[in-house]
C-alpha cells in the first residue's frame, strides 16, 4: 500500500494511493496515518479495504508528510561508503546518530527556506524507515519485522552551522522545512529487499546524486538493532538512513551550495518522487 496525508499544513487528511495512482480519502476509516494504525493489525486493517469503495480526492491537493504526530526522527549519519571516501572520512564503527527536530518536518513538495544568512545549504537524498510498534533490543534478524514502511526524506542541511557553531550535527540539521516526507508510506510487503533501492537528486535539473542503497555500511536491520540497544524506537518514529555520494560539500575542486530558486527533484525507486523550491528567510 501507498499511505499518505493529503490538505493544508497542520490539517491533513489521510489517504491513500489505489492501483491506478488515484487518491482516496480514508478519513472514515481512521484519524491519520500515525500511531496504531502504522501497527500489523491497523495496516492488516487498511489492507482489507476495497480501495473502490473510499471517496475519490478531486483535484492536486497539497501533500503533506506521510506520517502524522512523528515521535522521534533519527537520522544516520556517512552511511553510504562511497560519500564517506567523497567527505573524506573514515568508515564509523557504529551508526553515527543525531535527531533532527521535529519542526523541520513539512510535505514532500513543500518549499525549502533557507535560514536568514545562510550559504551553505545542502541536499541529501535519503531512505527514511517508519517504525509501526515499540522496538526494544531487537536483534538483526527480526529487526524488519518492526517496520511499517518507508519513504523519501531530504535531510536538507546548512554546512555551516553543522560544522562551524560548536557542539552537535543537529544545529545544521534542525532549520524550518530541513525535513521534507514522502510522498507516500510504502508499506514493507511492497519493498522486497531495502537494500536494493536506487536514488537520486537533481538539482536545477542537473543530476547530482545517484546512488543505491546497496553501499550503506549499515543495512537498516542493522541500525534498528543498534538504535533499539539505546532507547525504544516507537510506533511512527522515522529513521533517515544516511545518503549517497554527490552532495553539495563534496563537490570539487569548490562546493556548490543551494540558492533562492534552485529546484530539487529526488526519488527512490518504488517510494516516490519529491521537489522542492529553495526559498529564502528574510
Amino acid at each position: 500500500m501507498k499511505l499518505l496525508r493529503y490538505g493544508d499544513a497542520g490539517a491533513e487528511k489521510p489517504g491513500m494511493l489505489d492501483a491506478d495512482g488515484t487518491l482516496r480519502d480514508l478519513s472514515g476509516v481512521v484519524g491519520d496515518i500515525a500511531g496504531d494504525v502504522l501497527s500489523d493489525a491497523g495496516l492488516a486493517k487498511l489492507r482489507a479495504l476495497d480501495p473502490a469503495s473510499l471517496p475519490v480526492v478531486d483535484g492536486n491537493p497539497r501533500l503533506g508528510p506521510c506520517v502524522g504526530n512523528i515521535g522521534k526522527f533519527c537520522c544516520i549519519g556517512l552511511n553510504y561508503s562511497d560519500h564517506a571516501a567523497e567527505t573524506g572520512a573514515a568508515i564509523p564503527e557504529h551508526p553515527i546518530l543525531f535527531m533532527k527536530a521535529n519542526s523541520a518536518i513539512v510535505g514532500p513538495n513543500d518549499m525549502v527556506m533557507k535560514p536568514r544568512g545562510s550559504t551553505h545549504t545542502d541536499w541529501e537524498v535519503e531512505l527514511g524507515v517508519i517504525i509501526g510498534k515499540a522496538a526494544k533490543y531487537v536483534s538483526k534478524e527480526d529487526a524488519l519485522d518492526y517496520v511499517a514502511g518507508y519513504c523519501v526524506i531530504n535531510d536538507v542541511s546548512e554546512r555551516h552551522y553543522q560544522t562551524q557553531l560548536t557542539g552537535q550535527w543537529t544545529k545544521g540539521k534542525s532549520c524550518d522545512t530541513f525535513g521534507p516526507a514522502g510522498p507516500w508510506l510504502v508499506t514493507r510487503d511492497e519493498v522486497e529487499d531495502p537494500q536494493e533501492l536506487a536514488m537520486y537528486l537533481d538539482v536545477n535539473g542537473k543530476r547530482m546524486q545517484t546512488g543505491n542503497t546497496n553501499t550503506m555500511i549499515f543495512t537498516v536491520a542493522e541500525i534498528i538493532e543498534h538504535l533499539s540497544g539505546l532507547f525504544t524506537l516507537q510506533p511512527g518514529d522515522v529513521i533517515s538512513t544516511g545518503t549517497p555520494p554527490g552532495v553539495g560539500m563534496g563537490i570539487k575542486p569548490e562546493p556548490v551550495y543551494l540558492e533562492k530558486g534552485d529546484v530539487m527533484e529526488l526519488g527512490i525507486d518504488g517510494l516516490g518522487v519529491q521537489r522542492q523550491e529553495v526559498g529564502q528567510d528574510a
